[in-house]
């Protein structure tokens, strides 16, 4: 029997939708409360692969992707996409149809073999966690760099979204070398 060994750390990311740039000063400081300082930030991106959140956000909405300073145990990615779900709640307003997300936020991890997101949404090709919560291995990292799947979303195929993510694993990679150091 072999033996159970614990996995490394890995680096929390959030991918942000919004058509309110203003509001992410303040998403940014209940997200770093809990997860602690933010150690990248994307550029603001234009997301006009779909137009699925328009109905319930508006027009205009740009993504960002952060990443967190701490590293965080991979088995904790239910636990954080149920807090970035609290979060959203926070930042929503009343229609006529009910209540609509001024912010939406994708919890999930990258590590040095792939990038995780949390989703609310059963498919073949996700694992349930807990509470609701799925688990999608959206990239995989090989030949240098994240490639996607099938499955991956059609955004997250983007040269764009592929070398910023390249950019995290590089600040995570640095990260490892210095705790073995």
């Amino acid at each position: 029997m072999r033996t159970i060994t614990l996995p490394q750390l890995v680096k929390a990311i959030i991918a942000v939708l919004t058509p309110e740039p203003c509001l992410l000063p303040t998403v940014y400081g209940k997200l770093t409360d809990h997860f602690g300082p933010i150690d990248f930030a994307s550029e603001l991106l234009p997301f006009t692969n779909t137009s699925y959140y328009e109905s319930e956000m508006g027009p205009g909405i740009q993504r960002q992707f952060i990443s967190f300073e701490r590293l965080i145990d991979a088995g904790t990615l239910a636990e954080m996409k149920l807090f970035t779900n609290k979060v959203e709640r926070t930042f929503t307003t009343k229609k006529r149809k009910g209540e609509a997300r001024r912010v939406n936020l994708d919890a999930g991890y990258l590590c040095m073999a792939k990038l995780v997101l949390a989703t609310t949404k059963d498919n073949a090709h996700r694992i349930y966690l807990r509470d609701g919560i799925y688990a999608e291995i959206t990239l995989r990292f090989y030949r240098k760099t994240f490639q996607p799947w099938e499955w991956s979303y059609p955004d997250y195929r983007l040269p764009t979204y592929i070398a910023i993510f390249n950019q995290i694993r590089e600040i995570y990679r640095k990260q490892l070398e210095n705790e073995e150091i």
